[in-house]
């Protein structure tokens, strides 16, 4: 019989994104979405689960004894109990690099609407202030370049250099910021390009703050309420990582006090956000945007996610090791 694949979670990739057809036999099975009960039954049998939000535990995994591969349609893998996996002796591969212009070009996106005020001067127009104006233009709050401006960095992978060039091309002066706690104060560089220093050190001293880093035990609340005290009064903050990387309810007081020019969430500790969430309550500051989670989602870095997908399954089955992970 035909090894058995099944998606979980399909609706996790718009219905437009094409998945191309694999170079060999196989019987198909995919689900919009699948919650934690469904999960069991529905890999019973399958001998490759492709995944992106639903976890995979230990106990789960140690009842699929015909699993042989899990497909991560996502670079992050904390979803899934990797070293049960290995333990097992199931392989577990992911989608690698796949989104870096997208989040990037989103993450220059949010710096330029948040220093071009882009959303009070779209509500202006739309309110009629500029149509009652008296001069050819309309001035509000103040504008201002990102050329000159430091960018300080948090995560020096792919995403984080893929800003770093974005952000030159701006003119913007990038450094990147060391491990917190980090003792040492001698100046390395990022690819031989950009310079590193202490982590403080770049948040005392840039004008825009971008994160782009995992979210683990190292990283989570890694900006609260002390780290966003150092920042300078009017600097920007950018988040495109993960959710939980920042202190949520810090963040919302700090653009309450004004201590903050802004600020750019991409992402949520809860996703979707609930009613309650600091995030939600931060939109009625002047200067707060919040993106669905949707800087890694254009159409092109998608595409790009389901080839990879396609080809570690084919890889698999044809005995190579493709972005594995085990």
């Amino acid at each position: 019989m035909p090894p058995l694949i099944v998606f979980l979670d399909r609706d996790t990739l718009p219905a437009r994104i094409s998945f191309p057809r694999l170079n060999c036999e196989h019987l198909w099975q995919e689900y919009p979405a699948t919650r934690p009960d469904q999960t069991l039954p529905r890999l019973q049998g399958a001998s490759v689960a492709i995944v992106n939000k639903v976890r995979l535990e230990a106990t789960t995994l140690q009842q699929l004894p015909q699993l042989r591969l899990i497909a991560v349609a996502a670079t992050g893998s904390d979803n899934v109990d990797v070293d049960a996996c290995r333990q097992l002796g199931i392989a577990v591969c992911n989608v690698q690099r796949y989104a870096e212009h997208a989040v990037a070009e989103h993450s220059l996106m949010l710096m330029l609407a948040l220093s071009r005020r882009l959303l009070a001067y779209q509500q202006a127009v739309q309110a009629g202030d500029w149509q009652r104006s008296a001069h050819f233009c309309l001035f509000g709050p103040a504008l201002h370049d990102l050329a000159g401006q430091q960018l300080g960095l948090i995560g020096s992978g792919s995403l984080g250099q893929a800003v770093a060039r974005l952000a030159e091309a701006f003119g913007m002066q990038v450094v990147f910021a060391g491990r917190k706690g980090e003792t040492t104060t001698a100046t390395t560089q990022v690819a031989g390009r950009w310079p590193r220093r202490p982590f403080a050190d770049v948040l005392r001293h840039s004008d825009v703050l971008s994160l782009h880093c995992p979210l683990n035990a190292e990283t989570r609340g890694l900006i609260g309420a002390n780290e966003l005290s150092w920042m300078k009064r009017g600097a920007l903050l950018v988040n495109t990582a993960r959710g939980g990387i920042v202190d949520e309810p810090a963040l919302l007081a700090a653009l309450q006090r004004g201590e903050l020019a802004g600020a750019a969430c991409d992402v949520a500790s809860r996703e979707p956000p609930q009613e309650c969430d600091p995030l939600l309550d931060a939109l009625k500051c002047e200067n707060f945007i919040l993106t669905p989670h949707v800087a890694w989602a254009s159409d092109e870095a998608m595409q790009t996610l389901a080839e990879q997908l396609a080809a570690n399954i084919t890889a698999f089955f044809d005995g190579q090791r493709l972005r594995r992970l085990d």
